[in-house]
């Protein structure tokens, strides 16, 4: 992995994956594209990885796709979006391992689509996010269109993308881009915190609680409650779920294995 693109850390079960192009705002070229990639397939590999953190290095999240590359205009775009991001975005939204996406500065165009590919997002009070592909003659793609209108409700999301006005942090929140506003010095702090809560819980059971969320807004209220009771089953004849039944009846913290 090219240090320059981006930085991994991993501890406590919680990965840290930084985006470092900040003299382009970490805008995304194909190395870092290829590496996002690469990490968070291998995040889906590694066993020892509960939860992913997601981050920009300097002063922005990520500024979308890097206008300076080579080779992506024109009729080209449209291949460049399935071959590099199609992949990434669905790498990101289908780990079945939580994703925290902790926007520290200006998250734009597919940089936002990779913060809403995220399961939660926090916000420094100095982040901002615009659809901003309308400022260059583009349509939303890497899931920009699926993603916002079901995070902030139709109307916002035409707003967003019709208008390609920023949207500073507080007001994110108060629409429901994001979960909440931090200064800038407690974000990754407070992204780290909320990781490694989620990181105590039965992995197994985490992955089928985020297929269960997915699927559920693609489908009616029966075949959500079917769906629920068959990755239920698969739930209940884990090694985890008899371990958190008899850490419960013992009253002490349980010991999730994963398995």
């Amino acid at each position: 992995m090219a240090e320059t693109s981006l930085r991994s850390e991993q501890l406590d079960g919680i990965l840290t994956l930084t985006m470092a192009r900040p003299e382009a705002l970490n805008a995304l070229d194909r190395a870092l594209k290829t590496d996002l990639l690469g990490a968070f397939r291998g995040a889906a590999r590694d066993a020892a990885v509960r939860a992913v953190v997601l981050t920009g290095d300097g002063r922005a999240f990520c500024a979308g796709q890097d206008l300076r590359e080579a080779g992506v205009s024109g009729a080209a775009i449209g291949r460049e979006i399935r071959e590099r991001y199609v992949p990434l975005v669905l790498a990101i939204a289908r780990l079945e391992k939580p994703v925290v996406a902790a926007v520290n500065g200006v998250a734009a165009g597919a940089g936002l689509a990779l913060a809403l590919a995220c399961d939660v997002r926090l916000a420094s009070s100095a982040a901002s996010f615009a659809c901003a592909f309308g400022r260059v003659g583009l349509v939303p793609d890497s899931g920009v269109s699926w993603f916002l209108p079901r995070l902030v409700g139709p109307a916002w999301a035409a707003e967003l993308v019709l208008g390609g006005d920023s949207l500073e942090a507080e007001a994110a929140a108060r629409i429901g881009l994001v979960q909440r506003v931090v200064p800038p010095d407690e974000l990754l702090p407070e992204a780290h915190a909320l990781a490694f809560r989620f990181a105590q819980g039965a992995p197994l059971a985490a992955g089928l609680a985020k297929r269960a969320l997915a699927a559920a807004q693609e489908s009616s209220l029966e075949a959500a409650l079917e769906y629920e009771a068959q990755l239920q089953s698969v739930a209940g004849r884990s090694a985890d779920h008899a371990e958190g039944r008899a850490a419960f009846l013992e009253k002490r913290p349980p010991r999730f294995r994963g398995a």
